[in-house]
């Protein structure tokens, strides 16, 4: 048997052929980000483009799959490079620069299958759901996991279906007050948040959001 030899039984050669022609670009390479490259690399996917400027933080050690202590001040798109090609054929390229509504643009120089927002900033979330659009390229964001506990409580839906979640709540009113029509589909929790007075987080909810987006990615490809 070879690698992933597995995986193609389980969804036919046709189907593991679509899956391994896709390319996918993932912004943010945290809890959730982190989670997304993992399951697309097991899924020996073409080409994913990572973005993301930062270095692993100790604080990134409870739910974060790069971090260890032997990582901290490392480059998360170094790691992810690393260990993307550690495991399959997927060829890697890198983003390393904090996008801004300045440079936004760059997102959007190659062509892509998919575009998986996992970035922490609203105006940015707000900017790639636009030109997702306006370029009809498919693409999936992911609202908030912290201070959430319940993964059973994840689920992939339109934005105009989402409940609870203060990200998706400004989202909403953008897709209102733009009077935009199109399915904008995101992953979030019908969890009411937890009350700890900071941005807190587990090692299960933004992981199995992650895993819930690459599986969605790949059942949309062999649908």
């Amino acid at each position: 048997m070879y690698e992933f030899e597995r995986l193609e039984k389980l969804v036919g050669k046709e189907n593991y052929e679509k899956i391994k022609d896709i390319t996918v670009l993932i912004i943010g390479l945290g809890g959730v980000g982190g989670y997304v490259c993992e399951s697309l690399a097991r899924c020996n996917i073409k080409k994913m483009i990572l973005v993301d400027y930062d270095k692993i933080d100790k604080t990134n050690i409870n739910r974060q799959i790069i971090a260890l202590k032997s990582t901290v001040g490392m480059k998360k798109t170094d790691l992810f490079k690393k260990r993307i090609n550690d495991i399959s054929e997927t060829e890697v390229d890198v983003i390393d620069e904090k996008i801004t509504l300045d440079n936004i643009e760059i997102l959007f120089k190659e062509k892509v299958d998919y575009i998986v927002d996992a970035c922490d900033t609203i105006e940015i979330k707000k900017e790639i759901i636009r030109q997702c659009l306006k370029k009809k390229i498919k693409f999936i964001s992911s609202m908030g996991t912290a201070n959430k506990m319940m993964i059973e409580k994840l689920k992939i839906m339109d934005i105009r279906k989402t409940s609870y979640d203060p990200i998706a709540k400004v989202i909403r009113k953008m897709v209102k007050e733009e009077n935009i029509k199109e399915k904008i589909m995101v992953l979030s929790s019908e969890e009411m948040p937890v009350k700890t007075g900071i941005l807190a987080s587990n090692s299960f909810v933004p992981p199995a959001a992650g895993l819930m987006i690459g599986n969605y990615i790949v059942r949309d490809v062999i649908k």
